[in-house]
């Protein structure tokens, strides 16, 4: 970079920083006032605090490189690919499989920071899966996170987060997308030999995609298993043209971690297939990408990130200073006549509820059995499939990969069945959602309609319900079906790739059964969850109603007309003139 150049970054940069001083200083002042944060009211005054926290921690932390994807994608074999030596733990059951922050020290260490706050000194064999299970029986609090730290070049620069596969555990959901609000680029994993399931493209679209990341890699990892060329471009072009309908800037690229990660530390490595060089060759181009893109910009990324995270913040309180604002051109006789009118409809809501319950319960029945009849049609054709494996495959390709594809296949099956059904479960949920809403004349307490309750809260109907349809086979077992699991135990156990196919084929039946009966106890908690879902959308659309109108009142009458809507009109001028100053911030990598 010329000096010329370098000048205009360190001012573009400084000037950022300023921007983003002034807007944390414009937040805090709002904060910091009592009458408006009365108004506001102070679940919505928490959430202002914790974006500001966010924002102070973003810029005070190392910049962190999180790496995302379902279970058995090959997260940890990348990031070892990546540093050259092995540091991330690979083969960890999802039981016990931990989020691993690796970062630079001059000194090699493992510590398991615990939910207490008490760190524990491990060893690197303490990561294999056998010792993590015993040891964290053990311990007096879960492991929050497992601290590593390496003297390896690149870490110098950034911090690399390993995490859990998606949607394996509940708890570590809830820590994983912690991680992606503070990450600043991420890096989501593929498998070539099930790429983009329907669950991969909802996280994509409803986690990574909202943060507005300037910087997201979807690595297709395990293309060395595909059969030819041919069939790894097919691959990468599908991943494209889902990735183009999601996140338009992410960039794609065809790799094999374990093949890379053995021609850095000169293990023995096989090019059965005769196109080695070309994922040997996209890994070098996601190498250089990594060092241009990431490490020589992360200085600007991070200003990025935090301009982004603000713009959000600022956005945000200027929606709720808005609906105040429209409430409150309300007179007190016209809220007073509202809210008797919602508390006789808020009457009617059991006799709403009962009259409803039947038709959700018969909608997931009849799922059920389309469910079903998909696993029976899919377990016909996976029949077919295993025993061409026989003739077409290589018998180290079968010993290589059959018991990852027979899981994934099985387990992707089995989750798709009830992917398949998330949206039409979503739109009775939120058509009955919208049905009460008329009923209890909420959609009345906002004049505008624009950003307002409703509309706020259906978001978080959306977004609740997505996820509990997508985490339901997290509760049988996570990647697939629990008592499937018995009879997948005793495939892995066999050693010659003869034994694994006639195993297999000799378990079809017990696996099949297993899977259908798994799958009908999942409809069954699929069941539960939409009805006590149905039951919260209810009783939750009354809350913020009845609270909407008490606010308001309360506001009222505890403080003047004209001063409260001072107070209002001072804070939107506030958020006007930060927004001015991010909008005005201009700094590209």
């Amino acid at each position: 970079m010329t000096t010329k150049a370098t000048s205009r970054s360190s001012i573009e940069l400084e000037n950022a920083q300023k921007s983003i001083d002034y807007v944390q200083g414009c937040y805090r002042s709002l904060i910091e006032e009592k009458q408006l944060c009365d108004v506001l009211g102070e679940e919505f005054v928490t959430r202002m605090t914790e974006w500001d926290s966010t924002v102070t921690k973003r810029m005070n932390e190392p910049f962190s490189l999180v790496i995302l994807g379902d279970f058995k994608r090959g997260k940890s074999t990348i990031i070892n690919a990546i540093l050259g030596k092995q540091l991330a733990p690979v083969n960890a059951a999802p039981e016990t499989f931990t989020i691993n922050s690796i970062s630079y020290g001059e000194e090699s260490s493992i510590t398991a920071v615990l939910k207490n706050g008490q760190r524990v000194e491990l060893q690197k064999e303490n990561l294999l899966r056998e010792s993590l299970e015993e040891m964290m029986d053990k311990l007096p609090s879960k492991i929050d996170y497992v601290d590593i730290r390496d003297n390896a070049e690149i870490l110098k620069e950034i911090r690399i987060v390993d995490t859990p596969g998606l949607s394996d555990i509940s708890d570590l959901d809830q820590q994983v997308q912690e991680y992606l609000v503070n990450a600043d680029a991420v890096i989501y994993v593929a498998s070539a030999l099930l790429p983009f399931s329907e669950s991969e493209q909802m996280f994509l679209a409803t986690h990574v995609q909202p943060q507005k990341f300037s910087r997201v890699y979807v690595l297709v990892n395990m293309v060395d298993a595909l059969g030819s060329l041919t069939d790894v471009e097919k691959i990468i072009n599908r991943v494209q043209g889902c990735c183009r309908q999601i996140i338009p800037n992410a960039m794609i690229y065809g790799i094999s971690g374990i093949d890379e990660f053995r021609r850095k530390t000169g293990a023995p490595r096989a090019d059965i297939k005769g196109f080695q060089e070309y994922y040997e060759t996209e890994f070098f181009k996601f190498e250089r990408s990594l060092r241009r893109e990431i490490i020589t910009q992360k200085d600007f990324l991070r200003v990025q990130r935090v301009l982004t995270m603000q713009e959000l913040m600022v956005t945000d309180t200027m929606n709720r200073v808005d609906m105040i604002m429209d409430m409150s051109a309300l007179d007190r006789q016209k809220l007073l006549d509202i809210m008797e009118s919602f508390e006789k409809e808020s009457a009617q809501l059991n006799a709403a509820l009962e009259a409803n319950r039947p038709k959700l319960t018969l909608s997931i029945a009849e799922m059920k059995q389309e469910a079903e009849r998909w696993m029976y049609e899919f377990f016909t054709k996976l029949r077919v499939d295993i025993l061409a494996c026989r003739n077409e495959v290589e018998a180290e390709d079968v010993e290589a990969h059959f018991h990852s594809y027979l899981m994934d296949k099985v387990g992707e099956a089995y989750r798709k069945c009830i992917e398949a059904h998330q949206n039409r479960t979503d739109e009775i949920l939120e058509r009955m959602s919208r049905d009460l809403s008329k009923k209890l004349g909420i959609d009345n307490l906002v004049v505008s309609g624009k950003n307002g309750i409703v509309h706020e809260f259906m978001q978080d109907v959306n977004h609740q319900v997505a996820k509990s349809v997508k985490n339901v086979t997290g509760k049988t077992s996570g990647a697939f079906p629990s008592t499937t699991i018995s009879s997948f135990k005793l495939i892995l156990r066999t050693k010659k790739h003869t034994d694994i196919i006639d195993v297999t084929l000799e378990k079809y039946d017990e696996i099949r059964n297993s899977t259908i009966k798994d799958l009908a106890a999942a409809y069954t908690l699929l069941e539960e969850s939409a009805l006590e879902r149905f039951d919260s959308i209810y009783h939750t659309q009354v809350e913020i109603g009845r609270e909407a109108i008490n606010q308001t009142m309360e506001a009222l009458n505890s403080t003047d007309y004209d001063g409260m809507n001072k107070v209002l009109e001072k804070a939107k001028a506030v958020l006007e003139n930060a927004y001015y100053s991010l909008k005005e911030t201009n700094i590209e990598c």
